[in-house]
């Protein structure tokens, strides 16, 4: 099997993730980079699909006999945040920037497929699935909608995200849930507004949206069981109120977590009583939206690992030099973060592993920049587990593991 020289990939992936960190797409505007992407795997031999599920890309790589699929994911958008950073290669669009890292995620998978093109090592097929608009929870969707499955079959899928704070090189995740669902709620008080001198003439609503604020911190505290994990987050109090002015119409908004549909369920259910009861309280009138943006995402427990012996195996190489030991472990306990991967995970089994960013700002801070240390690290993990799961001479080591079970991937 020819080697590639992995310093010089190492290079390159670093040039195509400043070049992508320089010109950043919101979600379904990633026109650039999905031709940026689709231009790279077709350079590397691969087959390619454009615009599945608007901006999205598959690129498609196949060796050997083998007639099993799998599949490799990363997202490609960027979020509506002004950056900070002084680095040459800092955004260039104003207003918007890669402040989760999804260049480098991008630049991991492109760097995969060139290894993977270039060296074989595997049996079957893999699809290089590249995602728009993870960042708002409608990418994976939008994929799927479009007939993904049909298209391009995998019977497993694969995907990471980088983390601040755990060191370069290192890999962690954990078997079932990962993390959570996001819901997300609107409630609307409705009175009559009035002189700030004359409260008692109108039915204001600041009183009870903030009664209504400290009323929605009981759901989680006194209404679910201690055994379930949940997250009500008020992030937003707006009226239409001034100086002298007492509001007749007030919106909370905010978000919720969770990793139980049951949970969910109970949390949305308090959340009605609770506002129609404090908006009783004050003589004002409330409606409630709620909504389902992101559902949990539950690791599969077999594929959990072989996806830690796949970062085992990467790290063990001596061009990597980080002890694989100390650097692969299972999670401790889930987060409460959520992520458009799972969506892939109700259809088919997979696993979603955090790999380290390093000593570096935070996640969605204007001051992020994703660290291209990680970025060989990423690469060589991503080839590592398709030559595990589709491996040459073990049919029998490859195949899914609902299909062993007798069940087939749904």
């Amino acid at each position: 099997m020819a080697r590639l020289d992995l310093e010089a990939l190492h290079r390159e992936m670093t040039a195509w993730r400043r070049d992508l960190h320089a010109h950043p797409e919101f979600g379904f505007e990633e026109k650039r980079t999905a031709a940026f992407v689709a231009g790279k795997l077709r350079e590397f031999g691969l087959d390619v699909a454009e615009g599945i599920g608007g901006t999205g890309v598959v690129g498609t790589l196949t060796r050997g006999s083998g007639n099993r699929a799998i599949a490799l994911r990363a997202d490609m958008d960027a979020l509506r945040i002004g950056e900070q950073g002084t680095q040459a290669w800092r955004s260039q669009t104003p207003g918007t920037m890669h402040a989760c890292g999804h260049d480098g995620h991008t630049s991991m998978l492109l760097g995969a497929a060139k290894l993977l093109a270039g060296e074989g090592g595997f049996d079957g097929t893999v699809r290089f699935i590249f995602q728009p608009a993870e960042e708002w929870g409608r990418g994976a969707l939008a994929m799927l909608d479009d007939g993904l499955l049909e298209r391009f079959p995998f019977e497993e899928i694969f995907g990471l995200h980088n983390m601040p704070g755990l060191p370069v090189g290192h890999f962690e995740t954990r078997s079932g849930p990962v993390m959570s669902a996001e819901d997300n709620f609107e409630i609307v008080l409705k009175g009559l507004g009035g002189h700030a001198a004359r409260p008692h003439a109108g039915q204001e609503t600041l009183v009870a949206a903030c009664a209504l604020v400290v009323n929605l911190q009981t759901i989680v505290s006194r209404r679910l069981s201690p055994a379930d994990i949940g997250v009500v987050s008020v992030t937003e109090l707006i009226t239409d109120g001034t100086r002298n002015a007492l509001p007749g119409l007030a919106r909370i908004l905010g978000d919720c977590r969770s990793f139980r549909p049951e949970v969910s369920a109970a949390i949305e259910k308090e959340m009605r009583r609770i506002a129609e009861g404090t908006a009783q309280a004050y003589n004002v009138a409330a409606e409630v939206t709620y909504t389902r943006e992101f559902v949990p995402l539950i690791n599969d427990a077999p594929l959990v690992d072989e996806a830690l012996a796949a970062a085992r195996t990467a790290l063990a190489d001596d061009a990597v030099g980080i002890a694989a030991a100390d650097a692969v472990r299972v999670a401790a306990e889930p987060m409460t973060a959520s992520e458009d991967f799972a969506r892939f995970l109700t259809h088919v089994p997979g696993c979603f592993v955090f790999m380290g960013n390093g000593d570096t700002a935070p996640l969605h801070n204007p001051a992020y920049d994703f660290n291209d240390e990680a970025l060989l690290h990423g690469a060589r993990y991503h080839a590592a587990v398709v030559r595990r799961r589709l491996a040459v001479g073990q049919p029998e080591a490859g195949r899914g593991i609902r299909e062993a079970d007798g069940e087939g991937p749904s």
